[in-house]
């Protein structure tokens, strides 16, 4: 786990008016720091806050007061304009009900946000997008749009699309609410090993304890306050075995560093990054 915060939320309130007298504080002097390389879950009963943290984290909503530090950029202020293009590059999102467009294929749907960007080429986006369907194990679907996959198929590829840019972090708003039993599983299998192997951020709203099981901490809310972290060791202990197959993983992951430096070289930038991602793989690949 790294020193970098790649979110930090500082006397965090969010209060809705419903009349001019009537108003309901979702969110009460709420400060959190997560560090870059954790699984951090956001538990609560409903109406705790989860949504309304969840979405001033992924910069969708703002703030009634306090201060919001993504990636040590304060975006408290920044207007809506900024925010889309941070969103795009920046964040990645996983939603309980996919989103994926239901007009693209599963490829597409993967290529889009890398074409939005405006930084790779179709041929780059395509090439990108392909391996990192066969990184969430759908490579084999990536031609069939939304309506031709499984509820679990269509969330692997979201988490594909979420990673398309390499964001800061990823959210994800109950990952597994809408799939069956043994595609959860995968899921969180997934969720867990590329944290491990490729050190992605995850930041997860969730009801479900096999999903919290998989987190390095929680953050439990209860009327828009952070309450004490829960202890989860057992159930993490009986939820410890691996179901994905940790080569495949990596050996698509590196392909796709491949690419990246290729990218980057092609447009003069620094390529130290990608380094220091194939040298913590290569060290997962040794533990």
């Amino acid at each position: 786990m790294g020193n970098k915060e790649v979110v930090k939320l500082i006397d965090v309130n969010k209060r809705y008016y419903l009349s001019n007298s009537v108003y309901v504080d979702a969110l009460i002097d709420v400060s959190v720091s997560i560090r870059e390389g954790e699984i951090v879950i956001i538990m609560g009963p409903s109406g705790s806050g989860k949504t309304t943290l969840m979405n001033i984290m992924g910069t969708l909503d703002k703030p009634t007061s306090g201060r919001v530090i993504i990636d040590g950029i304060d975006i408290t202020d920044a207007d809506e304009d900024y925010l889309s293009k941070f969103r795009l590059e920046k964040l990645g999102f996983v939603f309980q009900q996919y989103n994926l467009v239901s007009q693209l294929t599963a490829l597409e749907n993967v290529m889009l946000p890398m074409l939005l960007t405006g930084k790779y080429t179709k041929d780059e986006a395509r090439e990108k997008a392909r391996l990192l369907l066969d990184l969430v194990g759908v490579a084999d679907y990536m031609n069939n749009k939304p309506t031709q996959l499984s509820g679990g198929q269509q969330q692997r590829v979201a988490i594909a699309r979420a990673l398309a840019n390499g964001p800061s972090f990823i959210i994800m708003d109950e990952p597994t609410g809408s799939i069956d039993l043994a595609s959860s599983f995968l899921v969180l299998d997934l969720i867990r090993l590329l944290n491990r192997s490729i050190g992605v951020t995850f930041v997860v709203a969730t009801h479900n304890m096999e999903v919290a099981s998989i987190g390095s901490r929680i953050i439990y809310l209860r009327g828009g306050r952070v309450m004490q972290e829960s202890d989860l060791a057992k159930i993490k202990e009986e939820f410890s075995k691996l179901r994905v197959d940790q080569s495949v993983v990596i050996k698509s992951y590196l392909r796709i560093l491949d690419i990246e430096e290729r990218r980057l070289r092609r447009l003069g930038e620094d390529t130290r990054e990608i380094e220091r991602k194939r040298s913590l793989m290569s060290s997962t690949m040794v533990d």
